[in-house]
C-alpha cells in the first residue's frame, strides 16, 4: 500500500496507519465492534485522512464531507463495480458478470435499472399499493378488536409478500401465501449470514446456510418462474437479458434473480420497521404524520378505514412533506452503509485545500456517512428522533451546514455516485405506501415500553437491523 498526502509546495508523507497488533485481523474487531466509534476516536488522533489496517486490507478513509465530491466525482478512476461484483457473486453463488465470459453484461443489467425510474416507477408504485392492499384486506380485516404481534416480523411479513408479488408475480395454481411464506422463512435465515458472507467467510463455515441457498436459488429456476403471473417489467427483462448469455446455466441465472430478491427487501424491511418504530415511540410525530395522510386522502375524495381502495400519484406521495422527513429522519439513524472505491490506475486525488492523495491501482478509499449523520454541528442532538427534521417553513429542508458551509451531501443511506442504490425509489414509494396504510386503516400503538437499539452486526453494509423485536397491537380504525 502507497498512499500519500501532499499540500500544495510542502513535501509528500505518508497519511497515517492505523495498524492494530492482531496479525491479519489489525484493527477489524474494533472496527465491527462500533465502527464510529472507532473512526472518530482515530479521526481525534489523526485527522480527516488515514489508513486502517482491517482484515488484510488496507482501507483509507475520508472524513471531511467536504471532500466526499472529489471522491465520488471520479468514477472512472475510483470504482465500484468490480467489487460489488466480487462480493454478489461470492454471496449469491453466480459466476462474476466482470469476466471475460459474458461480454456486456454488466452494462445490460445496469440499462435496466432505468424500469426503477419514471413511468416504469409509477406502474410499479402501483402494483405495490394494489398488493400491499391485498395482503391488509387478507391479514387484518377481522381485526375488530386489538390484535397483538411482533412489530419486525409483521413487517417483515407484509413487506417480503408485497415485494416478492411485485416484481415476480405469483403462482395461481398455488397457495401463494403459503408459498411465500416459506420461502421468507428460508430467506430470513440467509439474511442472517449475509455479514458473514460479505466479510468472506466460507459458507461451509456457516452451517445450513449453503444448503438453504441453494434452495432459495431453486424458486427462481425457469421451470418456477414460468409459472408465475403478473410480474413486473424489469424482472421480465432481467430474464431476457441473462437467456441471451449461453454459458450461464439456470442455477446461474436463478442466482441472479435471487441477488435482485435480497437486493429489494434486505434492507427495506428493517428501514420500515425503523420508520414505524419511531412513530409510534412519538406521539406528537405519529399524529402529525397521519393528520397529513388523512388530510390528502380526504382533499382527493379518498375514504380511509377497512375495506376502502386507495390510490396515490407519485406527485401525491412525494407532496407528504412530514411523512418524508420521518422516514429519512429514521434512515438518518440507522443507515450504515460504507462507500468503497478502489482504485483503477496509479493517480493522485485531488482534494480541497490543496491536498493530494497519491493512489496505487487496487488502493481502497472509504467514506463512511453515518459519522455525518451523527454529527452534532450538522445535526443538532442528532441522538434524538425529530421527525420534522428535514422540513422547514413547511416546506423540505435541503439545506445543512458544518462549519458555516453549506453541505453537498448531508444525508447518503442509499450510498453515493455509482453505488448509489438503483432501487432507492422503489423502496421509499413501498415504504411511504405501507405507513400511509397502516395508519389510514388501524390504529396502533406499542405495547412494551422497552427502547430497541441497533445491531451493529451489519455496520458498514447498509440498514442496522434492531437487536430486538417488539409487541405493538393494532385494530381496525373508528371513523
Amino acid at each position: 500500500m502507497n498512499l500519500f498526502i501532499s499540500h500544495a509546495v510542502t513535501k509528500l508523507y505518508q497519511p497515517p496507519l492505523v495498524n492494530g497488533w492482531i496479525p491479519f485481523l489489525g484493527e477489524a474487531l474494533s472496527f465491527k465492534k462500533d465502527a464510529s466509534k472507532f473512526l472518530l476516536s482515530q479521526q481525534r488522533k489523526h485527522g480527516d485522512v488515514f489508513t486502517v489496517h482491517v482484515a488484510g486490507r488496507y482501507v483509507t478513509f475520508i472524513m471531511d464531507p467536504f471532500q466526499y465530491t472529489y471522491v465520488i466525482r471520479n468514477s472512472r478512476q475510483l470504482e465500484f463495480h468490480e467489487f460489488a461484483d466480487a462480493m454478489a457473486s461470492r454471496t449469491f453463488d453466480y459466476p462474476r458478470v466482470s469476466n471475460g465470459n459474458f461480454p456486456n453484461l454488466k452494462e445490460d443489467l445496469h440499462k435496466i435499472y432505468q424500469l426503477l425510474q419514471g413511468k416504469p416507477l409509477d406502474i410499479l408504485s402501483d402494483h405495490m399499493m394494489e398488493n400491499l392492499q391485498g395482503i391488509f384486506e387478507w391479514k387484518f380485516s377481522q381485526a375488530t378488536d386489538w390484535e397483538t404481534e411482533k412489530m419486525y416480523k409483521f413487517c417483515c411479513s407484509v413487506i417480503f409478500e408485497a415485494s416478492f408479488i411485485t416484481l415476480y408475480g405469483r403462482d395461481p395454481d398455488a397457495d401463494g401465501h403459503k408459498v411465500i411464506s416459506e420461502i421468507r422463512d428460508k430467506f430470513t435465515k440467509f439474511d442472517a449470514s449475509f455479514p458473514y458472507l460479505a466479510a468472506n467467510i466460507p459458507i461451509e463455515l456457516l452451517g445450513a446456510t449453503k444448503e438453504i441457498r441453494k434452495e432459495l436459488i431453486h424458486n427462481f429456476f425457469p421451470n418456477n418462474m414460468r409459472k408465475w403471473l403478473g410480474g413486473s417489467e424489469v424482472i421480465q427483462a432481467r430474464k431476457d437479458t441473462l437467456e441471451k448469455y449461453e454459458l450461464l446455466g439456470d442455477y446461474d441465472k436463478a442466482a441472479h434473480h435471487f441477488a435482485f430478491l435480497w437486493a429489494s427487501v434486505g434492507n427495506t424491511i428493517p428501514a420500515t420497521f425503523w420508520a414505524m418504530y419511531y412513530l409510534l415511540r412519538h406521539p406528537e410525530a405519529l399524529a402529525a404524520v397521519r393528520d397529513e395522510i388523512d388530510h390528502l386522502l380526504q382533499s382527493t375524495g379518498q375514504k380511509k378505514g377497512p375495506g376502502c381502495n386507495i390510490h396515490l400519484t407519485r406527485e401525491q406521495l412525494d407532496n407528504l412533506a412530514y411523512l418524508e422527513s420521518a422516514l429519512n429522519e429514521s434512515l438518518r439513524m440507522c443507515s450504515s452503509s460504507m462507500n468503497i472505491r478502489i482504485a483503477q490506475e496509479d493517480f493522485i486525488l485531488k482534494l480541497e485545500g490543496n491536498q493530494e492523495v497519491s493512489l496505487r491501482k487496487g488502493d481502497w478509499i472509504a467514506l463512511y456517512p453515518q459519522i455525518l449523520h451523527m454529527d452534532p454541528e450538522v445535526y443538532e442532538d442528532p441522538k434524538e428522533y425529530k421527525f420534522d427534521r428535514y422540513i422547514e417553513n413547511g416546506k423540505k429542508k435541503t439545506a445543512f451546514y458544518k462549519k458555516g458551509r453549506k453541505l453537498k451531501y448531508f444525508l447518503m443511506p442509499f450510498g453515493s455516485g455509482i453505488s448509489m442504490c438503483p432501487g432507492r425509489f422503489l423502496a421509499m414509494n413501498e415504504m411511504k405506501l405501507f405507513l400511509i396504510l397502516s395508519l389510514a386503516r388501524f390504529d396502533i400503538e406499542l405495547v412494551e415500553e422497552k427502547q430497541v437499539g441497533l445491531d451493529k452486526g451489519r455496520m458498514g453494509l447498509g440498514i442496522l437491523l434492531p437487536d430486538s423485536d417488539i409487541a405493538f397491537h393494532y385494530k381496525l380504525r373508528s371513523l
